[in-house]
């Protein structure tokens, strides 16, 4: 059976193989489904899906960030931060939290006056509409002791990277800290 792979917005993906120019094999996802699909990953391979939907083959990345480290981030988000949509995506030893590049709480507001069948169609496409944006990060500097530092990106014309703020601590207190700043002007002050 093809590998097939459905994503956050209810896409469907297929995994193909193909060749580089110096003969090695490369991997891709297609939204078609005809032609040389895989049926199975490949060994040392794994499925990866941004924060914006996308979906790539990847080799199996070593987990450094842990599952507890993830749920601290994501209980964060949900007791301190008044985003209801967001996304967090971990990469190495690098925890990003991304924030939609549109006002998801306006919009579902003006879905709420359509009615019915059509509110639920609206609200469906509305969600698979949504991109976002990379807004702060934990990163990892000390393994053993599990202590991290914060970013946040910074959009000013002659910096557009990211700005360290604070200073390093646990990831608990950090996100204590920071994740409320998300969506608020207060994000901007943050040096």
């Amino acid at each position: 059976m093809p590998i097939q792979y459905i994503n956050r917005k209810e896409q469907v993906y297929y995994l193909y193989q193909g060749i580089t120019k110096t003969g090695k094999p490369k991997y891709f996802f297609s939204m078609k489904d005809e032609g040389n699909i895989l049926e199975a990953i490949p060994d040392g391979y794994e499925i990866y899906e941004n924060p914006n939907a996308q979906v790539f083959l990847r080799k199996v990345q070593p987990q450094i960030i842990t599952d507890e480290e993830k749920m601290i981030v994501e209980s964060g988000m949900n007791k301190f931060s008044r985003l209801q949509d967001y996304q967090v995506d971990i990469k190495q030893e690098i925890i990003t939290i991304y924030t939609p590049n549109q006002n998801v709480n306006l919009l579902s507001e003006l879905l709420s006056y359509s009615s019915g069948d059509k509110s639920k169609e609206a609200e469906t496409i509305l969600k698979r509409s949504i991109s976002y944006s990379p807004m702060l990060q934990f990163v990892l500097i000390d393994e053993p002791k599990r202590i991290f530092i914060t970013q946040r990106y910074c959009f000013l014309g002659r910096i557009d990277d990211w700005i360290q703020i604070g200073e390093p601590s646990n990831l608990n207190n950090l996100v204590k800290n920071y994740v409320k700043h998300l969506g608020q002007e207060s994000f901007f002050e943050l040096h």
